[in-house]
């Protein structure tokens, strides 16, 4: 029997939730409905949703303090990175890149690290 198959949601505390809330809508473009959230469609049949648990002394989060870190696709890492810089966001400098894609991070005004992944091409047939 399988139990869990996927990821039903990613939920996050806030000291002002509309203020973040209208951070996530204007720099990372999540489209924040009325009742306080999104929902993201799965549209490519090949896509996953990584979960993962890390040891208590892992320092990957930081600087975060939270003991949670949220993975968002992106489509151009590189541009969103620039643009968020544009957008006076706190970037880190650090972009890795291997054969699992390309990861970007950015702090969210409450604090959280955001990490930013572009998945590695499709290989082509």
């Amino acid at each position: 029997m399988k139990r869990v198959v996927g990821i039903g949601g990613v939920f996050l505390k806030a000291r002002d939730p509309e203020a973040l809330r209208a951070w996530y809508q204007q720099h990372l473009g999540i489209d924040v409905q009325d009742w306080g959230g999104t929902a993201f469609p799965w549209n490519k049949p090949d896509g996953v949703t990584v979960w993962s648990i890390f040891p208590d002394s892992s320092e990957y989060f930081a600087p975060s303090r939270a003991p949670f870190m949220v993975n968002y696709v992106v489509e151009d890492l590189n541009a969103v990175l620039e643009a968020l810089r544009a957008e006076g966001c706190d970037v880190d400098p650090k972009v890795e890149a291997s054969e699992f894609g390309a990861f970007g991070w950015v702090m969210d005004p409450e604090g959280n690290r955001v990490e930013l992944w572009q998945p590695p091409a499709a290989p082509m047939p």
